[in-house]
């Protein structure tokens, strides 16, 4: 029997202040009552949240404004673990990203200089997954056109790149990536409730899950790339991080390594391929195998938080609490990783935070590596 994972990704990564849509009345209801009676919240990520409140700039932002996705993901954490002393956090953020709404439908800063702008797909489908997460039912028209900049933003016709994301539409960041794809791919699912609202007579709204599958089949080693490849994720087709070996046939093969593939085992769910299809139980032995908390596999300090974040997210979506890695050791990955960020956290004060000494990938920005910590622990804490 076939197992569907789109039902469990929406427990499993849906904001704990959620949307409810009425297809019958297409009306939007919205829970925004604070979850302290039923949510868990740690003392590591209550310290987190205080710590994330107190670095907000007065205009709602966090770390680099240009870039409205890099205060979509604290948001999130917000929305993630609402608590009444917060709102105005939550308020001050929404309207900040509000402000970046174009016309195009998108969610981002206009700029033609690197740096200072732009990546439109990557800030639209980060800060559409926001604002749908508020509940706000004022918001749901931005998420609708949203919907349909990202959506025309995939890759379209034949070719490696086909089915896949990018940063941008084009421009100098029109290659896709595994990254970037996920990160559309899950803003689409999270959101994909919101079109019972769209006028019939524009039709729904979707990307092509197909071209999905097959862009995921290009970044995934299959098993003629040898047993300590097969069933990892690279980063884009033709490029891996952690570089290149050859297989028994001399063919040059695209390292896997463990951001990636914990990212490519998510991937697939949301791209709705079974449990027990070979790309996903690969993907997950793969994982299993190259077991580690101490790095982040293949790519050791680089990444390491980002890394912890999506792990916890495609652990909690596949369903797996416990299992074995590699000479049988048993697994219990929740109380691993919280024992982990425990570990690797500062304290400041009464608050807490984290960041990566390894800055590639954004890492030296304690707010983007807190945001990864505070939504991997509250994965991992959840009863």
């Amino acid at each position: 029997m076939r197992t569907s994972f789109v039902p469990i990704l929406a427990l499993a990564m849906m904001s704990l202040s959620s949307v409810r849509l009425s297809a019958a009345d297409a009306s939007v209801t919205t829970t925004d009552k604070p979850v302290t009676e039923t949510v868990h919240v740690s003392d590591n990520v209550r310290g987190g949240l205080a710590w994330l409140a107190s670095k907000q700039k007065e205009n709602g932002s966090w770390s680099n404004e240009n870039f409205p996705a890099l205060t979509a993901l604290p948001l999130r954490v917000f929305l993630a673990v609402r608590l009444p002393e917060h709102e105005s956090v939550i308020q001050k953020a929404v309207k900040f990203i509000s402000a970046h709404i174009q016309e195009d439908g998108g969610i981002y800063k206009k700029s033609f200089i690197p740096g200072r702008g732009g990546l439109s797909t990557y800030n639209t489908a980060m800060c559409m997954t926001a604002l749908h997460e508020t509940g706000d039912a004022s918001m749901m028209k931005t998420v609708l056109a949203a919907r349909k900049f990202v959506s025309s933003s995939q890759r379209p016709g034949e070719g490696d790149h086909a089915g896949g994301f990018g940063y941008s539409r084009g421009g100098l960041f029109k290659s896709t990536d595994l990254i970037n794809t996920s990160q559309a791919f899950e803003a689409m699912r999270i959101t994909q409730s919101v079109e019972d609202l769209r006028p019939a007579k524009e039709g729904r709204v979707d990307i092509d899950w197909k071209a999905a599958q097959a862009y995921l089949k290009r970044v995934q080693n299959a098993a003629d790339a040898g047993s300590d490849q097969a069933g990892g994720f690279y980063y884009k087709p033709g490029r891996s991080a952690a570089g290149t070996t050859t297989n028994v046939a001399g063919e040059v093969i695209f390292r896997s390594y463990g951001s990636m593939t914990y990212l490519g085992l998510l991937s697939l769910m949301y791209a709705d391929v079974s449990r027990e299809d070979p790309r996903v139980r690969s993907a997950f032995d793969w994982a299993t195998k190259h077991w580690s908390l101490d790095e982040n596999p293949g790519l050791g300090g680089q990444g390491m938080y980002f890394f912890y974040h999506v792990l916890a997210k495609s652990l909690s979506a596949y369903g797996a609490d416990e299992f074995s890695s590699k000479g049988d050791r048993n697994i219990r990955w929740k109380a691993e990783i919280v024992a982990r960020l425990d570990k690797l956290k500062h304290e400041d004060g009464e608050t807490v935070y984290w960041i990566n000494e390894n800055g590639r990938y954004w890492e030296s920005d304690p707010v983007l590596v807190t945001s990864y910590c505070i939504l991997a622990l509250q994965l991992a804490t959840a009863e």
